[in-house]
C-alpha cells in the first residue's frame, strides 16, 4: 500500500523551513501533526514538599526548554528573586538561546554543551564547589542524576513538571499509513487512547532504540527505525522509506 498520510506524535514544528513540510511537498503526502504527550507545571507547594529552597543553590542545570520555563515560573510563584550570580549549566545551544527570554543573556555566567549531558560534564566538573538545582520531569533519564553522583558535585533532582498523556478520543475513527513516535510516553498514549489498538496495514515509524523496545514490547512492528548511520533524521528516513514502498 502506498503512502499518502503520516500522523507525527509531535507538535506542528513552528519554522517554516521544517523538514517534514519539505518532505510533504516533495513526496506529496499529507502530514499531520498532534502530541500524543504534553508537560503539566507542578505546583510551587509540591516543590516546597521536595524542600527545594531556591537560596541554597548557586547554579542551575537545564536539560531542555521545558525545564527553562518551569524553573523560572517556580521562582516566581515562590517569590524568589534569581540572583544576577546564578550560574546556568544549559545542556545545548538551542537550550541556552531560549534562556534569553527570562535573562540579559551577556550579562550572566551561562555554560553551554554541544548535544548530550555527557558533553556538559567536563564544565559542571571545573565547578564542582557549586550547589547545583536540577529541575527536571518525572520522566528525566537516570543517567543524569547518577552521572552528577558519579563526578561527585552536590545537586538536588526536584520534579518542576510532568509528562500527561493528551486525550486523542477525537482520533477514534482517523486512519493513517504511518505514526511516527520518538518516545515509549508516546507508544503509552497510543495504548491508553486506544486499548485495542491493532496495527494491522498502519506502519509505525520510531525513532530511538527506547522507542523501538516499547513498540516491540506491545507485540508490534517497527517498519521505519532512525536514526541510523546512514538516515540519522526521522525525515530522511521516512523519506527513503517513502520513495521505496511509492514506486512499487
Amino acid at each position: 500500500m502506498k503512502i499518502k498520510t503520516i500522523l507525527v506524535s509531535q507538535p506542528e514544528p513552528k519554522i517554516e523551513n521544517s523538514p517534514y513540510f519539505d518532505l510533504e511537498e516533495k513526496q506529496k503526502v499529507k502530514i499531520d501533526f498532534r502530541s500524543f504527550i504534553h508537560v503539566e507545571g507542578v505546583a510551587a507547594k509540591e516543590i516546597r514538599l521536595q524542600k527545594v529552597d531556591f537560596s541554597t543553590y548557586s547554579a542551575v542545570i537545564l536539560t531542555s526548554r521545558n525545564a527553562v520555563d518551569h524553573f523560572f515560573r517556580i521562582a516566581k510563584e515562590m517569590r524568589f528573586k534569581v540572583p544576577d550570580s546564578m550560574k546556568y549549566f544549559c545542556q545545548s545551544e538551542p537550550v541556552a538561546l531560549y534562556l534569553q527570554n527570562y535573562v540579559v543573556y551577556r550579562k550572566r555566567k551561562i555554560y553551554v554543551g554541544k548535544r548530550n549531558f555527557v558533553d556538559l560534564v567536563p564544565l559542571i566538573k571545573k565547578y564542582k564547589n557549586e550547589k547545583f538545582l536540577l529541575p527536571s520531569s518525572d520522566k528525566l533519564k537516570p543517567l543524569i542524576p547518577n552521572t552528577l553522583e558519579e563526578i561527585g558535585v552536590q545537586f538536588k533532582q526536584a520534579v518542576f513538571y510532568k509528562t500527561v498523556i493528551s486525550d486523542l478520543s477525537d482520533l477514534a475513527n482517523v486512519y493513517y499509513d504511518i505514526l511516527v513516535f520518538f518516545s515509549p510516553s508516546g507508544i503509552d498514549s497510543l495504548f491508553h487512547n486506544f486499548p485495542n489498538f491493532k496495527q494491522n496495514d498502519t506502519r509505525i515509524a520510531v525513532f530511538g532504540n527506547t522507542t523501538v523496545k516499547a513498540v516491540e514490547n506491545k507485540g508490534l512492528r517497527v517498519d521505519v527505525a532512525a536514526p541510523t548511520a546512514e538516515m540519522p533524521s526521522m525525515t530522511m528516513a521516512l523519506n527513503k522509506y517513502i520513495q521505496e514502498t511509492n514506486k512499487k
